[in-house]
């Protein structure tokens, strides 16, 4: 095995659905260089899009959207990928976190947290 190939073994996809410039970049800036490959679409259309074509290991899903909820698009997720895990994050509607783990959210991250959480949450979700 080639170091690339390696390196492709330990890289981990992240999908960030998140429309929020500001939320995007901080989320970039505290998982970069974490052996995640992040990816990121603003709306529910685009991600289905990206996951006719790709398979996150976990998907970062923010609620308030321009095309619709979060928490609807979470038993999408899991009726066609059941094998990626979800992380809910949400300041918008801190009710929307029972929907969100009972449509099958892995985790629920109410904004703000801190980086240690979210990276902890996302790095559980990977060794599982």
């Amino acid at each position: 095995m080639t170091a690339s190939t390696l390196q492709a073994k330990k890289t981990k996809k992240v999908l960030i659905i998140e429309d929020e410039g500001d939320m995007c970049l901080l989320l970039n800036i505290i998982l970069t260089g974490k052996e995640m490959e992040l990816e990121h679409v603003k709306n529910l259309s685009a991600a289905k899009e990206y996951l006719k074509e790709h398979q996150p290991e976990v998907v970062l899903l923010d609620n308030k959207l321009p095309d619709g909820f979060g928490v609807d698009f979470i038993s999408y997720i899991k009726a066609n990928y059941p094998s990626i895990k979800i992380i809910m994050i949400s300041g918008f509607d801190i009710s929307a976190k029972d929907v969100a783990l009972d449509n099958g959210a892995d985790i629920f991250l109410e904004k703000p947290f801190t980086k240690n959480q979210l990276y902890q949450s996302i790095t559980g979700l990977l060794h599982n």
